[in-house]
């Protein structure tokens, strides 16, 4: 019997030690392996394809591509206007600095944050994209917005699945740190509080931190209690500014792109008249 993917194998890494960007060497990454037994060929599952139908899977719980690479050195608070937001943006930051700079001891008590401002536009995702950011360089970190953690839930009821529920499930409850943004931003029905309440409950038994944004107060969120009183005990509530600085960041990008434009027309005018 002939083996098409696996000569020179023996020495190589076996899929399970493979990280999520490694080629697995048994089947080069095609997740088949073909074998060939008098003239018939044979394709069976490599046994990297389950780990990397869970990665494929939770590709949503990555850090939004606009937000990968920024840090919190880069956060700007120069961009709130209003006196009030001005003041609570920087408490909001020291409260942040001071529970990073502790960050092992908050872990070691399952101590995560709850970012929240009625307010769209905020910076509360900003912000989350930047503590993740920093606390990836440690601990393994998850990045979920609540309503796309649902969808996938419900995708695992699908007869052609790639996974189980459980096996999703497991994924978000065992990971260091998840972030879930926009959580509340959803119709709290039967099944949705019961899923929501199954990963905060385990990761609450388990000291796992979390670290929410939302559009409402823990005390004004449509969830039951068992499930608020859990986020209430285990984290650290971060009011942020009722300001949105996405009109202020267009319009500050606006006025930089005009004053490029009539730069460039002031040298091209300067640049004709040298030449009369």
């Amino acid at each position: 019997m002939k083996n098409r993917s696996m000569s020179g194998s023996e020495n190589l890494e076996t899929p399970e030690n493979l990280k999520d960007s490694d080629v697995c060497p048994l089947c080069n990454g095609t997740e088949w392996i073909l074998t060939e037994k008098d003239g018939i060929t044979t394709a069976v599952e490599c046994k990297c394809r389950e780990r990397a139908a869970m990665s494929r899977r939770l590709r949503f719980a990555d850090i939004p591509e606009a937000f990968r690479g920024m840090d919190l050195k880069t956060f700007r608070t120069d961009v709130y206007r209003q006196p009030d937001s001005k003041k609570t943006v920087a408490d909001a930051c020291r409260i942040i600095k001071v529970y990073l700079d502790d960050f092992g001891s908050q872990r070691d008590q399952g101590m995560g944050l709850f970012i929240w401002s009625r307010t769209k536009g905020s910076g509360k995702t900003r912000i989350a994209a930047g503590i993740a950011n920093e606390l990836m360089k440690s601990y393994a970190v998850k990045f979920a917005v609540s309503l796309t953690i649902l969808q996938e839930i419900k995708n695992t009821w699908r007869r052609d699945a790639e996974y189980s529920e459980s096996r999703l499930l497991d994924a978000l409850n065992t990971v260091d740190v998840l972030i879930i943004d926009d959580f509340g931003v959803e119709s709290p029905a039967a099944w949705i509080n019961d899923k929501m309440y199954q990963i905060i409950n385990e990761r609450y038994i388990n000291k796992k931190v979390t670290i929410f944004t939302s559009n409402e107060s823990l005390d004004s969120l449509r969830y039951d209690d068992r499930i608020t009183n859990r986020i209430k005990e285990r984290t650290y509530q971060i009011a942020f500014p009722e300001e949105s600085v996405r009109d202020h960041i267009a319009e500050r990008n606006q006025e930089e792109m005009i004053e490029k434009v009539m730069r460039g027309q002031g040298n091209g005018e300067k640049k004709k008249n040298e030449h009369v």
